[in-house]
């Protein structure tokens, strides 16, 4: 009998198998959601700020500054910074989440027993033990929207921790390359401040024999103290740089962090890829494609919610008593069935709830478009900046060397007689400023280059890094 039964839960279970089977609906494709979330937005064949190479590579960036130092740091980061353990257990959490939920189209099997002596605990005296057996068919596809739902989440958490990977690593080496910058600062500063303590100095000079006055000193002493100001100005804006890179890092922020010296020049080939890649790699906006998939099974789910649950029982238990004789019959049971349960009125409940998924469906193809657009700005914004950059770098360092000649003609007129102390100092400011414009575009080039990896949405690939899970 029992044997019967089972057969016959397993021809039924069967066949609803195969009622089940049917496929859900598939989310909108990256095109059509682009079409959906953009429509105003018609992407050309190459970026607009300038050429590029679509062939030049993105991904494993840091190694493209030949800085191992600055590769040891971003691996150290990705390994202890807070954030990514943030993100990482999130992904753990979707993950877990995704299994949950998938886990409701399998059977489900419980046991229970009791017992306890002759009162068994509540004195009735029954003990026994039951095991129970239930599996909801997923007719309507209601459970599989549920874990497609969770799946996707889990994706677009995965996807946002890869994109905090990536930009973890853009800060430090933005952070390193400002700390690089302060430092070039600081010795322009300190240059400065050599220069103009030796034009104090001949002041005085001039001042002793006859040729010059208190005013001439005055003006180089102040211009050697102004200098000096910025000296220290330099130092703190290094210290702040570095104790960035140490929190990012996980380290104690004690600005002890040796960076070296020098701005490398960032590589001639600019990489861009072409506009029609862009939202198929990055990661952020990824991410925001598998919450719309998540948004639109979510959807199903509540309008599978609408119909008839249909679930297949079976159990089997054996009890007893020792306080009196049970009605006689054979132990174990076995038993075997199906129940279906439907909504008959709820106010308007589950109706409302299929309008709230679809609203928020709505939602997440416009947040897919914010970020889409975003992305485009910031590659575009990027290139733009690396393209006037290159112009100005090229520019400042001219101005640089002119200005180094014409300081070095007035200091001879200044020397000679024919010049007084203004026109050299003048000379100097100008050329201090020009120094410091062409180092803070140099560093700004870098930074910019590192603006555009992140925007492109370029992978890292740093010997040492924790690799990303699957």
């Amino acid at each position: 009998m029992a044997r019967l039964a089972l057969s016959r839960l397993a021809a039924a279970a069967a066949c609803t198998a195969l009622l089940a089977g049917c496929a859900l609906a598939p989310p909108p494709k990256p095109d059509e959601l682009r079409a959906q979330s953009l429509p105003n937005a018609q992407l050309p064949a190459q970026w607009t700020a300038g050429a590029t190479n679509p062939d030049a590579p993105v991904d494993g960036w840091v190694a493209s500054f030949d800085e191992p130092a600055l590769e040891k740091l971003v691996a150290e980061a990705i390994a202890y910074n807070p954030d990514l353990a943030i993100a990482a257990a999130r992904v753990e959490a979707a993950e877990a989440a995704a299994r949950a939920a998938g886990a409701a189209l399998y059977p489900q099997l419980n046991l229970a027993a009791r017992g306890g002596g002759k009162l068994s605990g509540d004195g009735s005296g029954l003990q026994g033990v039951g095991l129970f057996a239930s599996w909801e068919i997923d007719l309507w596809g209601r459970v599989r929207a549920q874990r497609a739902a969770a799946t996707a989440q889990y994706e677009a958490a995965a996807f946002d921790a890869q994109y905090a990977r990536t930009s973890i690593a853009a800060l430090v080496a933005k952070s390193w390359f400002l700390a690089r910058e302060a430092e070039a600062q600081g010795a322009i500063a300190r240059d400065m401040v050599a220069t103009s303590e030796s034009l104090a100095g001949l002041a005085r000079d001039r001042r002793r024999v006859g040729n010059g006055d208190d005013l001439e000193v005055a003006q180089a002493e102040a211009s050697a103290l102004g200098y000096r100001d910025l000296v220290l100005q330099s130092e703190l804006a290094r210290q702040n740089a570095l104790r960035a890179i140490e929190i990012l890092a996980g380290r104690y922020p004690s600005a002890q962090l040796d960076v070296g010296t020098g701005l490398p020049a960032p590589v001639a080939t600019i990489p861009a890829g072409l506009p029609s890649q862009l939202l198929e790699r990055r990661p952020d906006v990824r991410a925001a494609e598998r919450r719309v998939a998540a948004a639109f099974y979510a959807t199903q789910e509540a309008q599978a919610a609408r119909l008839p649950r249909i679930a297949l029982t079976a159990s089997v238990s054996s009890i007893s008593s020792d306080l009196f004789v049970l009605k006689e019959r054979d132990n174990p049971v076995w038993s075997y069935g199906g129940t279906i349960a439907m909504s008959i009125f709820n106010a308007g409940a589950l109706k409302a709830q299929v309008d709230a998924r679809t609203a928020q469906q709505k939602a997440a193809v416009a947040e897919y478009g914010r970020i889409g657009a975003r992305a485009f700005s910031e590659v575009e914004n990027a290139l733009s900046a690396s393209f006037n950059l290159d112009r100005r770098a090229a520019l400042l360092a001219d101005t640089v060397q002119a200005n180094e000649r014409a300081l070095g003609f007035v200091r001879v007129r200044y020397d000679v007689g024919s010049a007084d102390q203004r026109s050299v100092q003048t000379q100097l400011l100008t050329l201090s400023a020009a120094r410091t414009s062409l180092v803070h575009v140099q560093a700004e080039r870098l930074i910019q280059r590192v603006n555009l990896y992140l925007a492109l949405g370029g992978e890292i690939d740093v010997p040492g890094a924790p690799k990303e899970k699957p």
